[in-house]
């Protein structure tokens, strides 16, 4: 082994008795890491190794897996002797060997997967299915009992962790943050959760930065630099670092109970001192610093090659096993090293001194129920929408701004769970400027720094959480919904795509766990983008960018919705039902700004139920057959213009019939062999007709309308505007112009599309020609939309 220095005490801290308890569960772990990377027969080595033996595919990541190995082993010491509640988040996610070894050790995987059990059969079952066909993945992820955080994307475990331990008062959740994962942006920005965290009415978050020194191919840099500049980054961090640093196991041991218990202490103290005597200065909470070798415990060399302590260790040391007999006889002789016939009884069930650390029942982190958060997941108390809902006699004949209305249903929901505390509304220093400001007459925005008379709506307890990174908010949500809570992530729409990648991998948790019987269904991750593209006209071309909608749309259908309600009522029926709705993650755009309301209450419900409707009071069908054209609109501010076409064309060609469809869930448009929600063949020509023209105006961009529909009898004769990148600060009106969404190029396009329309009536094309040219020529001159516009109104 490399001939590290130890940084900590060499005295004892353990009596030996447990030192050799905590070290045989090390050791088992290790073994059976070390079993699921490469074996697929002969898991307790009763034979001589054979190349048969070996995986015909080395797969897997043995590097980080020791340092996970000795986590979990004394994690399981101080939950045990505390009889503490935990949960822990395993950031270097590619570590899934120790994880599912752990598990099966303590025997929640036995239980969940009663085919696997603790004994020879079943380890070797464990062995075989690891990163193998029809097995499980080589990283932490749904499968894993005990797990909330999908180790294939980096960046995310602390975010994660600190989303679990809101509102959960008594739980502990450790988080290993690897060396590579801690050069992330998003973990970088989440070190400051601590500044939002509750002593009070929280949990508490451990983090655990383990150092091995490398990532896969280059050495980290939190690893390289001096300890004590280290020191200086945690400390200014907010926390008080702890450092566990050696490679002779019994010493590091001694090291890491203490560490672990003095961790402990320091955040009951914090926790009672909050609870007790109320919050002071901010808490200074601990860190636990594991430097440990990369590989620790495996192959010192392979091949005349430094391997333990070195990046070569990061993934499959001895990499030709089959086909090389010294590799082969290394291999035997790593797994021999752990002396499996101490660990393990003939039958291959865990000797008692290994499981002597384990926690009983549910305290075993693999049993948390806070690891399946919809074991633990309420109804939430939502009011009747009549309370909130705007009254609308006749369409277009009143303005609210959606968003607001929504707010105080939120308020609501803020006030209604203030006890049970299970509900929280995160965003980006958006809050307020998205008109959601009604809730902070129920709650405030959490904050444990420093306030100055200046400041507004700053409460300790508060559970609104807003912080500029939306990775940051993201990591918290997710890891409060994971853990059977709800909550609502409201953006501006054109800075939600930080998070696509986020969102990727809760999509794909949320796909693996509807095929995971005992995986209960959680809340859903809900999204409300507002201050969206179209009346983002004062902060210019970089605010306005509709594609999320696109990015989500390309996933896995049982999974996403979209929905784009027209105005303040729809909004209220579409938040109501995603805040009911389990498993899915639900995209919901809105506009701030005064908007026209078009329907009643009962209407907007009939209509959102229904994902795509005709209006028929807009348009001017006679009923005696199809309509000439169908003019159809998905989003706030194209539905606005869509409309003011209806009415034009009702005045130039009152002889048109025109049909006006109206869509709130964009899935509609999909077959529904393609998406649950997508409609039958049938259903979609009924409405939007197999041969008649239809001219589509969509908020975002107008090729995603092409791809849903491109299957539809009638795709031929689909014509969509949309945004087309053109934008700029300018006025609102000119921002639809410039995209050719506005109701005098819709018009046209009708004129152009319509047969026979093109001569008969080209004089009102010209007629619409000259307003677009005179507009430009106006906001140049005003400043502001010409007044027929600026306005407008449906006279139906």
């Amino acid at each position: 082994m490399p001939g590290t220095s130890s940084a900590t005490p060499t005295d004892t801290y353990l009596e030996a008795a447990e030192l050799a308890a905590l070290d045989a569960h090390w050791r088992a772990a290790n073994y059976l890491a070390v079993g699921q990377i490469y074996l697929m027969a002969n898991p307790l080595l009763a034979e001589p190794l054979l190349p048969e033996h070996i995986k015909p595919r080395l797969l897997g990541h043995w590097g980080t897996s020791p340092g996970l190995n000795l986590v979990h082993t004394h994690l399981n010491r101080v939950v045990k002797a505390r009889s503490q509640d935990a949960l822990c988040v395993w950031g270097p996610g590619h570590g899934g060997p120790a994880v599912l070894a752990n598990s099966w050790l303590e025997g929640t995987y036995s239980q969940t997967y009663p085919d696997i059990g603790r004994d020879t059969a079943g380890m070797g079952k464990l062995f075989r299915q690891f990163s193998f066909p029809g097995g499980v993945p080589s990283h932490v992820a749904p499968e894993t009992p005990g797990s909330i955080h999908e180790g294939g994307e980096l960046g995310y475990s602390l975010s994660h962790a600190y989303g679990a331990a809101l509102d959960n008062p008594n739980l502990l959740v450790a988080c290993v943050i690897g060396d590579g994962e801690a050069e992330t942006g998003p973990l970088a920005a989440s070190w400051h959760s601590n500044k939002f965290l509750d002593p009070v009415h929280d949990g508490a978050v451990l983090p655990i930065l383990h150092l091995n020194g490398y990532k896969i191919a280059n050495p980290a840099v939190l690893a390289r630099i001096p300890e004590p500049e280290l020191d200086d980054l945690l400390h200014g961090l907010g926390h008080e670092p702890i450092h566990v640093t050696g490679d002779d196991p019994a010493q590091v041991h001694h090291a890491m109970a203490r560490a672990m218990d003095s961790a402990l202490d320091r955040i009951a103290l914090i926790q009672r001192t909050a609870r007790e005597e109320g919050i002071g200065e901010r808490a200074r909470w601990p860190v636990i610093v594991l430097r440990t070798p990369k590989g620790w415990t495996g192959p010192a060399e392979v091949d005349g090659l430094p391997v333990e302590g070195t990046w070569r260790a990061h993934q499959v040391p001895l990499s030709g096993v089959r086909d090389n007999p010294e590799h082969l006889r290394q291999l035997e002789e790593w797994l021999k090293s752990y002396r499996p016939e101490e660990l393990f009884d003939e039958h291959g069930r865990p000797r008692d001194q290994v499981l002597a650390c384990v926690p009983d029942d549910a305290q075993r982190l693999g049993a948390s129920t806070h690891a399946n958060g919809g074991l633990l997941l309420r109804d939430l108390p939502l009011p009747a929408l009549e309370r909130y809902a705007v009254p609308v006699d006749k369409p277009g004949a009143s303005l609210h701004e959606p968003t607001h209305v929504l707010g105080d249903l939120l308020e609501t929901i803020m006030e209604a769970t203030s006890d049970r505390r299970d509900f929280r509304l995160v965003g980006p220093d958006e809050t307020a400027s998205n008109r959601l400001q009604s809730v902070y007459r129920a709650t405030g925005k959490a904050w444990q720094g420093e306030t100055l008379p200046v400041d507004e709506h700053l409460d300790r307890h508060g559970r609104v959480m807003e912080i500029l990174s939306e990775h940051t908010c993201q990591g918290w949500l997710e890891g409060y919904l994971l853990t059977g809570r709800h909550g609502l992530f409201s953006c501006y729409e054109a800075f939600v795509h930080i998070v696509d990648s986020m969102v990727n991998q809760h999509i794909k948790w949320l796909r693996v766990t509807r095929r995971l019987p005992w995986r209960r269904p959680i809340a859903s991750l809900n999204y409300l983008l507002t201050s969206h593209v179209w009346r983002q006209d004062n902060n210019g071309f970089s605010h306005q960018d509709p594609g999320f909608i696109d990015h989500v749309l390309s996933k896995s259908p049982e999974v996403v919705r979209v929905y784009l309600p027209p105005d303040t009522n729809t909004l209220l029926a579409v938040a109501d039902h995603v805040l009911r709705s389990r498993d899915y993650v639900n995209v919901v755009v809105a506009g701030k700004q005064p908007c026209f309301d078009w329907l009643a209450l009962d209407q907007a419900r009939a209509h959102c139920a229904r994902g795509a409707g005709v209006w028929e009071w807009a348009g001017t069908e006679d009923g005696t057959g199809e309509p000439d054209v169908v003019l159809a609109c998905a989003g706030d501010v194209p539905t606005l213009e869509v409309l003011a076409a209806a009415q034009l064309l009702r005045e130039h060609l009152p002889h048109l019939r025109v049909r006006l469809v109206n869509v709130v869930d964009l899935a509609r448009l999909l077959p529904q062999e393609e998406h649950p929600h997508g409609m039958p063949d049938a259903d979609y020509d009924a409405l939007f007709t197999r041969d008649r023209p239809v001219v589509f105006a969509y908020h975002g961009y107008p090729w995603l309308i092409h791809r849903l529909a491109y299957r539809r009898a009638g795709h031929a004769n689909l014509h969509v505007r949309g945004y087309k990148e053109e934008g700029t600060t300018t006025t609102p009106f000119d921002m639809v112009v410039r995209n050719d969404l506005d109701r005098y190029r819709l018009v046209m396009d009708v004129i152009d599309r319509v047969p026979g329309l093109a001569v008969r009536a080209a004089p009102v094309r010209q007629a619409m020609e000259d307003i677009r040219l005179r507009h430009h020529a106006w906001i140049r001159e005003h400043g502001v939309d010409l007044p027929e516009v600026a306005d407008w109104t449906w006279t139906g």
